[in-house]
This record gives C-alpha cells, sequence and structure tokens, in this order.
C-alpha cells in the first residue's frame, strides 16, 4: 500500500474518479444505473475533451481513474485515450461488457495501450443466473473468457459483483467461483434502486449482514482483496467483527499475500462524494454514479473547483449533515452509509443508510410512523 493513499485530504482531491466515457452498450443489464442504449449519445465528450479530463484528473493526483460506461469498447478513441493517460501518469482501470466485442486481440491491445486493471462483471455462478442478469446469452462465458486472456497478457484482474434479490440465493457459489479465479480484487456491489434497479430487488439489512459475513470470512483466507461498494457500513461491521475477536483472544492473521498492481487500495471513510466523483458521458459531474445529482459540467468549470467547492460535494463530506441515525452513529467517519442508496429511497442524501440493521449507541428509535414516511421517495424512471 502506497501510504501516500492513506494521508488523502477528500476535501482537496478523490481517491477515485470515474469517467462514463459512453452510454452505449449491447447489454440490458436489469440493475443498470444508466439504463444503457445500443447508440453512442451525440454529445458525448469528444476525444480531445476526454484527454483535458484526463489532465484534470493527473493535475488532481487521483491515485484511481475508472473509464466504464455503458460499453466503453464502443468509443473507437478507447486505446488512444488510455495511451494519453499513461503518458500523463494516470493509471486506468476498464470495465468492458462481456459481448462479441470483447475479443482476445482487444484485452491485448488494451494491455498494450497501457491498461493497469480489467474489471469484469459477474453476477451469477451459473450462466442462467448470470446471463439473465447480463440481458444476453453467452455473457457468462465471455466473461470467464477475459479474465482468462488478461492473465495470459499479464493483466491484473478485477471483478465485480452486484447483489440483489436476484441472485443472493447463489452467494456461496458466486463467492467460490470468484475464489477459483485469478484475481487482484472482487468488488462487491449492492443494489441501489435507480436507473434499471429495481426496489423490489433491493436486500434488506439483514440480507446485507449476511453478506459481509460471507465476504468478511473469505477475506481472511483469499488471495485477493475485497471491497463493498455502496455498502459503507460493511466497514462497520469489519470494525466490530475484530474488536469482536480480539476481545476473544482470537490472533489477528494477515491471511495470505494478496496479488498485487499497481492500483492502490482505498482508504477508510470513501463515500459518495467524498473521495469519490464521477463524471457522465456528457461532463456532467456527479458525487457517484448512483446519485443523480450533478454539481456542474467539465465544459464549464474545471473538475477541480467541482469537486473542491460545489455545496453538494462540500455537504456531502461533512459528517455533521447526516441525518437520522447516521448522524448518531459512532461510525459515521468511516462509514456514513450509502448516500446514494437513502436519496434513491427518501429522496435526502443526507438521510439515514436505509439498508443497516445497525442501531448506534444510545439512539432512540423514532416512531414506525415517522419512518414509514422516509421511504417513500423512489427514483423509478427518474
Amino acid at each position: 500500500m502506497n501510504p501516500q493513499i492513506q494521508t488523502i485530504d477528500f476535501n482537496e482531491r478523490p481517491f477515485l474518479a470515474i469517467w462514463e466515457v459512453t452510454q452505449a452498450c449491447d447489454l440490458a443489464c436489469v440493475h443498470c444505473r444508466a439504463a444503457a442504449q445500443p447508440l453512442r449519445h451525440p454529445m458525448e465528450l469528444t476525444t480531445d475533451e476526454g484527454k483535458n479530463l484526463i489532465d484534470q484528473i493527473a493535475a488532481m493526483k487521483a491515485p484511481v481513474f475508472v473509464l466504464t460506461g455503458g460499453d466503453p469498447i464502443k468509443r473507437p478513441d478507447l486505446f488512444e485515450l488510455i495511451g494519453h493517460a499513461r503518458k500523463v501518469g494516470v493509471r486506468v482501470s476498464l470495465t468492458p461488457s462481456a459481448t462479441p466485442l470483447l475479443t482476445r486481440e482487444i484485452v491485448f491491445r488494451l494491455k498494450e495501450a497501457g491498461l493497469a486493471r480489467l474489471a469484469v462483471s459477474l453476477d451469477g455462478a451459473s450462466a442462467q443466473t448470470h446471463d439473465t442478469f447480463r440481458g444476453m446469452a453467452g455473457s457468462f462465458e465471455r466473461t470467464l473468457n477475459a479474465i482468462s486472456w488478461a492473465y495470459e497478457a499479464g493483466l491484473p484482474v478485477q471483478i465485480n459483483t452486484t447483489f440483489s434479490r436476484r441472485n443472493i440465493a447463489e452467494m456461496d457459489e458466486i463467492a467460490e467461483l470468484v475464489e477459483s479465479l485469478r484475481i487482484t480484487l472482487w468488488s462487491v456491489f449492492f443494489l441501489v434502486p435507480t436507473g434499471r434497479g429495481k426496489l423490489d430487488d433491493l436486500l434488506s439489512a439483514d440480507e446485507f449482514e449476511q453478506v459481509f459475513a460471507r465476504i468478511y470470512r473469505l477475506s481472511k483466507t483469499a488471495n485477493f482483496d475485497i471491497k463493498t461498494t455502496e455498502a459503507q457500513h460493511y466497514r462497520r461491521y469489519m470494525l466490530q467483527q475484530r474488536v469482536a475477536e480480539r476481545k476473544a483472544g482470537v490472533v489477528a492473521d494477515s491471511g495470505p499475500e494478496k496479488m498485487a498492481d499497481s492500483i492502490g487500495r482505498a482508504p477508510r471513510g470513501l463515500n459518495d462524494g467524498k473521495g469519490f466523483l464521477f463524471i457522465s458521458h456528457t461532463g456532467e459531474v456527479f458525487p457517484s454514479g448512483f446519485l443523480p445529482l450533478t454539481a456542474g459540467n467539465i465544459r464549464r468549470q474545471p473538475l477541480a473547483s467541482i469537486y473542491r467547492d460545489s455545496p453538494l460535494f462540500r455537504s456531502l463530506r461533512d459528517a455533521a449533515q447526516l441525518e437520522g441515525k447516521c448522524g448518531h452513529c459512532e461510525f459515521k467517519g468511516i462509514c456514513g452509509g450509502s448516500r446514494a442508496r437513502a436519496y434513491a429511497l427518501t429522496g435526502d442524501p443526507m438521510a439515514e443508510e436505509p439498508c443497516c440493521s445497525y442501531i448506534p449507541k444510545g439512539y432512540v428509535m423514532p416512531p414506525p410512523a415517522v419512518r414509514t414516511a422516509t421511504t417513500l421517495h423512489i427514483l423509478q424512471g427518474a
């Protein structure tokens, strides 16, 4: 771990910046936050605008930069953009879609262009579950092929898995499959009901804890790192487990050596707008891809000024503005709850995390009638 990563001032620069280079994609994933479509948007950032954005990322010294979509392979200038990023010292991770466009030749070209990590999605332990999730037959096989090609090319691999009502029954089988593959990082996503993501697919707070328990156990034995996305309260779960283990006299074990690559590991406290920013295909800047509140556009303002000075980003970095039990929680500094999920379910990005079962010490729960009123705002179709 680069020690500089642990000292990043989230008020000054993000740890993770994501650019949605296009919304064009041939998949129709049931949980897609972008509701991607086959054709590219005419107002996408141009190649020159993209290079300028990469220059701004370099100037901000963001340790991790991700090109996502849609399907980034839909952009013919993708290799040029990756090459420019390498030239200016920005390490790039890419999240392509597992379609016929993702070939062995493409994987090797990505490596040659300077890609630092390939991130592919695996949302089922079987082709039936995964392909249904992704809306295209053959996606499961292409994902496994891409992992194999990346290993052959010497390109580190990250697997992204989104857990929801549709695949929670295969949680153990998915974990076993991930464990059998040669990867650097397993990024476990938790559904936010926005875009195509449906409220009915959202896991309950207790089910979140069940997934936490499974990935925490795996983290002790796996030779890859595990991180969560839109489940900030996993950090609270980990600390609770470690405290319980110390009290029980369990000796901490670092586990097996993790597979390394040039991408750093995120420090604690990362959250939507707090060490994290998202640039859309048209240049709009959001706290994350799951929190559809814009703070500005890079076609009109420098990225650094949007991140540092916009009222939206500043409020999201202020833990004192958190409401409900999140505002009273002793873990709010390292967790803070998913601001995206809070917004999706309440319309308030500072509301309490709807899928956390933990009750802070000394916190008195409000009457049920009051709490029910906060769960009526759903961004379906927004």
